[in-house]
């Protein structure tokens, strides 16, 4: 299970080290691509599949999950870490998540996320306002 938040800089080639407690869980190769809000998601290989069946398994007819669909793989890319823990951050994915310098890398169950660390700010505030309330509709306490 992937928990915790780090904060890193990329690189001036665009690489950013990915933190031991994540890599061991990711693996020395896994996959990148566009997340939700503005972020990155980083998948190990098993949750790569398990997600890529089930949106294999969504209806072809269905406008919202071809554009997703879409979105989703073709932004996409296997990522090898080097030996310094590092990993190179495609330009397109950097621009998606709004990725200059500063970083944020968060653990969330099964996959990792990347920030850029002022959309992490922003989401955090927005986030935190509601969060009792989400946990009352999501969660029998």
């Amino acid at each position: 299970m992937f928990m915790g938040e780090y904060q890193h800089n990329l690189d001036a080639k665009g690489r950013l080290i990915i933190p031991a407690k994540l890599r061991e869980g990711l693996g020395e190769r896994f996959f990148a691509t566009k997340g939700l809000e503005n972020c990155l998601f980083l998948f190990p290989p098993a949750e790569w599949e398990a997600f890529g069946e089930r949106l294999r398994s969504l209806p072809l007819a269905s406008g919202a999950a071809r554009a997703f669909t879409r979105l989703f793989f073709s932004g996409a890319t296997e990522c090898e870490v080097d030996p310094q823990g590092r990993i190179l951050l495609p330009a397109n994915l950097r621009q998606y998540a709004g990725i200059e310098k500063e970083v944020v890398i968060v653990g969330v169950s099964t996959r990792v996320e990347i920030w850029s660390k002022t959309g992490w700010e922003e989401y955090c505030r927005k986030a935190e306002a509601a969060y009792a309330e989400t946990a009352e509709k999501l969660l029998d306490f």
